[in-house]
């Protein structure tokens, strides 16, 4: 059952107790070290006790009655309940008694209870309360001393912080480390708040940092030392910074924060400092290592320093076992890489990076294979490559999870510097060559893009690849695979040789010709085989001579074995209904029979023949495809194109032939360069300048602007506000206005609004509301619930709202994935004196909208046809818009939906009736969005067409084709 109220008591600075006290909780006895709050609730189905009650309960009730009685007293106060008169109860009941939960309780209760009266003056009960709080601070117990001593952290009293001064400082040469450490605290706070009580603070903490021993309690001295007197600090690191090495973790990393401080506050004090730095390098925590090295990079730019940085990162990398540590280092080390002056220091340790690739995570290969391209230079292109073709060559022999994935991760990374480092590519493309016959066709696909492309960029070794493909092509069984390959030999096929080796192997991987003719002949000996009965069993018997010399009769039933004959691979692709490939051979006969007759060598006679076998082969395939064989008939477009290529070897003309000899090269030419040109472009986008003009405007970091990122970098502060979401640049210049929802209108008894707040992975509601009625509202409570992925990470605590006042009310909704979600619920409260039952008010509700967590990401062509095949979900949307440009409704679209075109700009240029493009983005829970845009505009001048959208989920395919809709018009 879950409890109808829970309230949650903020205890002290540094959390007393930091479990459930309440042992009907089902989270009781459940203790937290981390906590600094205490969780108390209070069963909906029990009355709430009166004031004689409890009194009568604390008086003559034995210890668990006085701590059931304490539980509640606390939950009624947090409520809003007063209880003036039960305070001396309290003090002459509960006080004296030594039990430790009891003692805790307490301690909470002197909290939360009012120490003040009407006139502000303190209470004079308050005088035993603090006598009391003296004697705890002598208790023999430590751990009623500790936490008396967390509880004073949060107690602002002048009048009974100082009897207690004496006693506080006492507990600073107590034997346990437990009181020391809480004592230190206590004294921080103290000073802070009212620094007249100790002046000499600093100089006490730092004699008493000198002599101490226990780890824990020196990190809390440092800590103050830092806070109120960062001299005496770096005095004492000075003279310790030999020994920082042997320190314990927790103090180091106080250490290093407090060098980056001050080293960014006084740059002066670098050079004193930076060695210390340098020695937590080698810290044997990784925490430390981490911290250790992102200081150093902000203290200095040397190259030396950025190297034993950089080594550090890799080293944590390699070393820890946590797939989040390495992806999170990664990250730093990208963040490095973007930086153009620590770039040249990293491609130094471009083969040290190579090392992470033994992590089994496919994500953080994957990131290590990208900063490994990025940092790939001429000088060690050769080494990089050595170690991705070993890599390759373990895929084969060892056999792991997604060992398919890591090999297209591999082949792709090689593809790009077969293509950026020419002078490797001899040492590329044979090896990759062989993956031709990869059982993965993901990976056999980059393999022929690769190498098509490296016939166009390598003339050199066109001969080489021309010889492996012959060799290669009668074992390639994948479509995709097989049109690339045909491509390629229809285009750097040039002599009659390589022509004419061409056309054997399609003649080989179709079989004997006609297909139709064959195959009827093949099923008719089939079926007479059957009626004869060749393939009964047959009653075989034989005379044996046993062991002791007498005669046997042995019998036996034999069968010929039926071998089913397999079909050429060409030939069975056919008859499986894959027509387009029958289409691109038809297309690449036809060239190779243009550039056949081109040629001075072949008479005559052996050109005609040459072109009727290449018609032969054209009118095999469209017969097969009418025939009714295949298990898909040939659909239109094959047949067309079927028919076109037919017709060009009947009647061939000038242009057709300057169109299949020359055109389509020029084509994949201009294709290769653009890729390039789009592939430098986006390098030069990514790229940081450091120039600086004669006029630029000086940077002061006390002044900079929230979107001034560089230096964020640099502070811790900052790094914190960056993983809560805050430092969003786009977001600062939003008004907090746009995300206030009205939830109640203006006439309801309670008003109530919203600031909804968007973080990455979840979502917070800031409430507030008014009493709009000259009454008391008691128990008021904020009931929300939940549609779609949202999930409510805690319940409202209740409050009591007096006359025209009002409260604020936060709420936490986490969300889990990237889908339209709804929170509703409504506000219920009692009215002070009223007999009647609860009321009740209805919120609005308050839609979460999708584009807060979708962003504009890129992927290649590839990449993005082989997820619109793989994803299932689809929702097609009708364009009705009332924008006139093409265009204009592709800009609209990409406002209104956070996606990316993939589509290039030269694609969408020019002026024309049709526009079709690719659309693509990632949401924040690494899900993918794919959209397809189909518009043209009609004679009437609308725009109409339609858009598919696609994902792997359902939820994201809804939630962005609603915003589609909502959207069509400007």
């Amino acid at each position: 059952r879950i409890p109808s109220v829970v309230v949650f008591c903020l205890l002290l600075l540094f959390g007393i107790g930091g479990g459930c006290i309440n042992s009907k909780s089902p989270t009781a006895g459940k203790m937290s070290s981390d906590a600094c709050y205490t969780l108390i609730n209070a069963p909906e189905d029990q009355e709430p006790p009166t004031e004689q009650q409890l009194k009568s309960d604390l008086e003559k009730g034995k210890v668990d009655v006085k701590i059931e009685a304490m539980k509640k007293i606390i939950t009624l106060i947090m409520a809003g309940e007063r209880f003036p008169s039960i305070l001396m109860t309290i003090i002459r009941f509960v006080m004296p008694n030594d039990d430790h939960q009891l003692k805790k309780l307490l301690l909470i209760y002197w909290e939360i209870a009012p120490k003040h009266g009407p006139d502000g003056k303190l209470l004079h009960e308050m005088i035993l309360v603090c006598d009391a709080y003296r004697k705890d601070l002598q208790h023999p117990n430590e751990f009623i001393r500790g936490c008396t001593l967390r509880f004073l952290c949060k107690l602002k009293e002048t009048e009974l912080l100082e009897p207690l001064m004496p006693s506080i400082q006492l507990c600073l040469q107590h034997r346990h480390p437990y009181v020391r450490r809480n004592a230190v605290l206590a004294i921080l706070t103290i000073f802070k708040t009212n620094e007249d009580l100790i002046p000499d603070a600093p100089e006490l903490i730092a004699e008493f940092l000198e002599n101490e021993q226990n780890a824990s309690c020196k990190r809390n001295a440092f800590i103050m030392l830092i806070a109120v007197d960062q001299g005496r600090a770096l005095d004492y690191l000075a003279t310790c910074i030999d020994q920082v090495q042997t320190f314990n973790d927790i103090l180091q990393l106080v250490i290093v924060e407090l060098v980056h401080k001050v080293c960014r506050t006084d740059p002066s004090q670098r050079s004193r400092f930076i060695r210390c730095i340098y020695n937590l390098l080698d810290s044997e925590s990784g925490a430390v290592r981490y911290d250790a090295a992102a200081t150093l990079i902000t203290l200095s730019s040397a190259p030396t320093a950025i190297e034993a940085a950089a080594k550090c990162y890799i080293e944590l990398i390699v070393k820890e076992s946590d797939n989040n540590i390495k992806l999170i280092v990664l990250d730093r080390l990208m963040d490095l890489k973007n930086h153009p002056t620590h770039e040249r220091v990293l491609q130094n340790l471009a083969m040290d990076i190579m090392n992470v690739l033994a992590a089994p995570d496919l994500e953080v290969r994957k990131k290590t294979l990208d900063l490994v391209q990025d940092l790939t230079t001429n000088r060690n292109v050769q080494e990089v490559v050595q170690v991705l073709q070993k890599e390759v060559s373990k895929t084969n022999s060892e056999n792991f999870d997604k060992v398919s994935e890591y090999r297209q991760m591999l082949v792709r990374c090689l593809h790009a510097f077969g293509v950026k480092f020419e002078n490797v590519a001899p040492l590329i493309v044979p090896q990759l060559m062989e993956f031709l016959v990869d059982n993965s066709e993901d990976s056999a696909i980059d393999v022929i893009l690769f190498v098509r492309e490296a016939f166009e960029r390598l003339p050199e070794m066109r001969g080489q690849m021309l010889s492996t493909l012959f060799d290669t092509f009668g074992t390639i069984q994948a479509s995709r695979v097989l049109c690339s390959t045909m491509w390629i030999l229809g285009e750097y096929c040039q002599s009659a040789e390589t022509i004419k080796n061409a056309v054997q192997c399609f003649r080989t991987g179709m079989g004997a010709l006609p297909i139709v003719d064959t195959e009827l002949h093949a099923m008719a000996e089939a079926e007479e085989a059957a009626e004869r009965g060749d393939d009964q069993p047959k009653l075989v018997t034989k005379t044996r001579i046993t062991a002791d010399g007498t005669y046997a009769t042995e019998s036996a039933y034999t069968t010929v074995a039926k071998t089913k004959q397999e079909r050429p691979p060409i030939r069975q692709l056919l008859l499986d209904g894959s027509f387009f490939m029958g289409a691109c051979m038809a297309n690449c006969l036809t060239k190779l029979n243009i550039r056949y007759q081109g040629l001075s060598g072949p008479s005559p006679a052996e050109k005609n023949s040459f072109t009727a076998e290449c018609m032969l082969c054209c009118s095999s395939i469209v017969h097969l495809g009418k025939s009714g064989l295949p298990s898909t008939p040939i659909d239109d477009d094959s047949h067309t194109r079927l028919m076109s290529c037919l017709a060009v070897l009947a009647n061939p003309t000038e242009v057709i032939n300057e169109v299949f000899s020359s055109l389509c090269h020029a084509s994949f030419a201009e294709m290769l360069a653009a890729e390039a040109k789009l592939a430098e472009d986006n390098k030069v986008k990514k790229q940081k300048f450091l120039d600086v003009q004669a006029d630029d405007l000086i940077n002061f970091r006390a002044l900079r602007a929230q979107d001034d990122d560089e230096e964020d970098q640099e502070d811790f502060d900052a790094q914190l506000t960056k993983a809560t979401g805050a430092d969003d640049a786009a977001k600062a210049h939003e008004s907090k206005l746009d995300k206030v929802k009205q939830l109640t209108g203006f006439s309801d008894a309670v008003y109530a609004e919203a600031y909804v707040h968007v973080n990455q992975y979840d979502i917070l509601l800031d409430v507030i509301v008014v009493n709009q009625t000259p009454d008391t509202l008691q128990n008021l409570t904020l009931e929300l619930a939940t549609l779609g992925d949202l999930k409510l990470t805690e319940k409202p605590s209740a409050h009591t709202i007096g006359p025209h006042d009002f409260a604020n009310i936060k709420a936490n909704v986490k969300v889990t994935s990237t889908e339209t979600g709804i929170i509703f619920g409504n506000i219920v409260y009692d009215v002070s004196g009223a007999a009647s039952d609860r009321s009740v008010v209805v919120l609005n509700d308050i839609h979460i909208d999708i584009m807060d967590y979708i962003s504009p990401a890129h992927c290649t062509e590839n990449a993005f046809r082989a997820m619109w095949t793989e994803f299932e979900w689809e929702n097609k949307v009708a364009v009705r818009t009332s924008i006139g440009s093409l265009r204009g409704y592709l800009d609209h679209l990409l406002k209104c939906t956070n996606m990316a075109c993939l589509t290039p700009e030269s694609g969408l240029e020019g002026d024309c009736d049709f526009l079709a493009a690719n659309l693509y983005a990632k949401s924040a829970f690494g899900e993918d969005a794919l959209a397809n845009l189909s518009i043209d505009k009609g004679e009437d001048g609308k725009v109409t067409g339609h858009i598919r959208i696609r994902s792997k989920t359902q939820g994201i395919a809804l939630s962005l084709g609603d915003k589609i809709q909502l959207n069509q018009n400007e």
